[in-house]
């Protein structure tokens, strides 16, 4: 005969020989006293669905219920209930060691963030020895979750078919070895949405990845390269571009030497702002961060991402592969399971890293997301400074 679980508030306790059947021989539970055991729900759960409880007393003179009442009592009674049994019950299958880390029922002595809900422990360990393996955040297809903090966690995704897919987040770190230094000086000329050097040396591009030469079959100009927003924005705000002309926007006419009245930065980051809005300085922000750090970063267009990154660039004629895709996202950025799905996938099947760029700029007004409206350092053209948190996160098969 199985034993038979009581409901106090939100546990079951379990009386008998619980304490060795249960916790000290599979993890199940935590020891109250002699061989009494405290059980959270989804454990419980657990129990009556293989069939090792034979039911649980939902009040002290009820009659026992089996599986399909408590599961129902209990969607009703906890918070996301459904969706936490199904990885738990995922987990336990896979042959991990469980211990529910949400209040009121946190996991063992493991200092688990609020927004987890299980620590799974390393294959052959318990939850007495504590070697965690991973932190489980459970989150529903249609749930949405904060950018920021989530690093170090598990991510276990429930579609609306129930299947689990399991996302790895960990602090990214990108660290490149190309060994460039940019001339000394740059003369450029602003277009609408890029900026042209005529006569750029041939290291810039080929050495340094910079731009992209204006050629042809029949091209008679050489040593042209047009170079992006942040590119030039970059070039400039470490005073290696000065421009000579800048084009207006609205069908303004080319004003000869107009470009250096507030100086090169100011004009390309305010026209950078012209054509992308707020975007362009977080961009900018972490462009300027991949180039401090030795990476070559290149418009991830084609990726649906904001940059793709090199690592090592000697030549561009012996390019290697792009190792990361990186999407500049601002600091209280809340993913969707199914957009961080899909920039998941995408990057794995190009056979990349996917980087999130959590950016908090400075004069935002809310921190990272403000409009940056009245912020004076908006409307001069200065290079607005930048706080930036890197996010890898992967699939993974626990």
């Amino acid at each position: 005969m199985q034993p038979t679980g009581h409901l106090r508030g939100d546990a079951v306790h379990v009386a008998g020989d619980a304490r060795q059947r249960f916790h000290d021989s599979n993890g199940y539970g935590r020891p109250l006293g002699g061989n009494e055991i405290a059980l959270s729900r989804v454990e419980t759960a657990h129990l009556l669905f293989r069939g090792d409880l034979s039911g649980v007393s939902l009040t002290p003179d009820a009659d026992p219920v089996g599986f399909e009442r408590f599961f129902v009592e209990s969607a009703a009674a906890a918070d996301r209930f459904a969706v936490r049994y199904l990885v738990y019950a995922d987990l336990r299958d896979r042959g991990f060691y469980l211990s529910p880390a949400r209040e009121p029922w946190p996991g063992g002595d493991v200092d688990a963030p609020d927004a987890v809900d299980f620590v799974a422990y390393e294959r052959g360990s318990t939850p007495d020895t504590g070697d965690v393996k991973y932190p489980v955040q459970v989150v529903g297809e249609r749930e949405s979750l904060p950018a920021a903090g989530l690093a170090g966690r598990t991510l276990a995704v429930v579609d609306e078919e129930s299947d689990i897919t399991y996302f790895a987040a960990t602090r990214g770190e990108i660290a490149g070895a190309t060994d460039y230094e940019p001339p000394d000086q740059l003369d450029g000329v602003l277009l609408s949405d890029r900026v042209v050097v005529w006569d750029a040396p041939e290291g810039l591009y080929e050495r340094g990845f910079y731009g992209q030469p204006l050629t042809g079959r029949a091209a008679a100009v050489e040593g042209a390269v047009q170079l992006s927003l942040v590119e030039a924005a970059s070039l400039a705000a470490d005073g290696v571009l000065s421009l000579s002309t800048s084009v207006g926007t609205a069908g303004e006419s080319p004003s000869e030497g107009a470009a250096e009245t507030d100086g090169p930065v100011a004009a390309v980051v305010a026209r950078g702002r012209d054509v992308e809005g707020e975007r362009f300085d977080r961009r900018l922000a972490v462009y300027k961060r991949l180039r401090a750090a030795d990476a070559v970063p290149k418009t991830g267009f084609k990726f649906g991402a904001d940059f793709r990154t090199y690592l090592d660039v000697e030549t561009v004629e012996d390019l290697p592969h792009s190792e990361h895709l990186v999407r500049v996202v601002e600091g209280d950025h809340r993913f969707s399971p199914r957009e961080l799905s899909l920039d998941v996938r995408l990057a794995g099947g190009v056979r990349k890293e996917m980087v999130f760029a959590l950016t908090m700029v400075e004069g935002d007004g809310s921190g990272a997301g403000g409009d940056g409206g009245d912020d004076e350092t908006a409307e001069n053209g200065a290079v607005r400074d930048a706080d930036v948190e890197w996010l890898s996160i992967g699939r993974l098969t626990p």
